[in-house]
């Protein structure tokens, strides 16, 4: 019964869902830390920029570990949450390589597609070097939100270099897309849809210009939506019907029994970006290796603490170091 009882409780105002994603998003002071930046070439002709970050010290007896950080829609390497979390990682022996998505380093990617919660191919290709570099005896991954959910995905599949994974853990993740795109259209959320929305759109208009013969000119006059967007680009860019299939065929609770990885877990029940079914109780409480934690609070990847690592950034450091013993 792998349901893991929450020890996040907050006071005050970050017991407010919205307010906490939004300190957290836009006010919080996250550790500055030196960056190390890796290009990889991928083999569509492409490329990825892999933020690397290394420990000063290993805790004796640990062979050198690594840990891939994934992060959320239209964020980077250099967020605030990616930072925390890589702070922590490094504090225990860690290093870290930090991925940015297609398009989300700072410079324009190559080609057509971007990244999407189902877009495994460009994480297997980075798990995939991160072996041939032959320094590290096991391999982690934490995604936040998207980033989750590709994670996820990723060791879904049952392909390419996923049995590299020592173990995973997912962050305010949207296991169920469809869900996650109708919450964010509610009127709560319009704020933080707009917010994304404004960002995808100047990238559309980027790849337009690049690619005047696939891409309508028109289209970001009729993205008013996540979904919108997700039907207008997404979708048609990277091989699906609709917003609709994408939605379907790349939702990681369709997958997430069988995945053979110790997964953890830790979405707030106050995430206004996530539906019912991304708290997947009754999967977890019959799972040997997917272990669900669901704070009351923390909003979306806004687990606060007074002074120090946020909440999950510990706990996420907590279950892989567990996994070293």
């Amino acid at each position: 019964m792998p349901i893991v009882d929450a020890q996040y409780h907050p006071k005050g105002w970050f017991k407010n869902g919205h307010f906490s994603t939004i300190y957290s998003a836009i006010i919080r002071r996250a550790p500055i830390l030196e960056f190390q930046r890796d290009r990889l070439s991928l083999s569509d002709g492409d490329f990825l920029d892999l933020d690397w970050s290394y420990a000063i010290n290993t805790p004796v007896g640990n062979p050198k570990s690594v840990v891939i950080l994934l992060h959320g829609l239209e964020g980077n390497a250099q967020r605030s949450y990616v930072r925390g979390q890589a702070n922590t990682l490094l504090a225990a022996g860690f290093d870290v390589c930090a991925m940015n998505f297609r398009g989300c380093s700072g410079v324009p990617n190559l080609k057509l597609q971007s990244y999407n919660a189902g877009k495994t191919e460009d994480l297997d290709q980075v798990v995939s070097y991160v072996v041939t570099l032959n320094r590290y005896h096991r391999i982690f991954a934490v995604g936040f939100s998207l980033g989750g959910s590709l994670l996820l995905n990723y060791l879904g599949a049952k392909n390419g270099d996923y049995q590299q994974i020592h173990g995973a853990a997912a962050v305010s993740t949207p296991l169920d897309l469809k869900g996650s795109i109708e919450r964010l259209s509610q009127w709560d959320n319009r704020a933080y849809q707009r917010v994304f929305l404004s960002t995808l759109k100047v990238k559309y208009r980027q790849k337009q210009r690049a690619f005047p013969m696939d891409l309508s000119v028109d289209a970001p006059n009729a993205m008013k939506s996540l979904k919108d967007f997700d039907n207008l680009y997404t979708a048609p860019a990277h091989g699906y019907l609709n917003a609709e299939d994408y939605y379907q065929k790349n939702s990681p609770i369709s997958t997430l029994a069988t995945v053979h990885q110790s997964v953890l877990i830790l979405n707030a029940q106050n995430d206004s970006f996530l539906s019912p079914m991304c708290l997947p109780t009754s999967l977890a409480q019959h799972s040997k290796n997917i272990y669900l934690e669901a704070p009351k609070y923390g909003g979306h990847v806004g687990f606060c603490t007074p002074s120090g690592p946020y909440y999950n950034e510990t706990r996420v450091s907590e279950f892989f170091t567990a996994q070293l013993a």
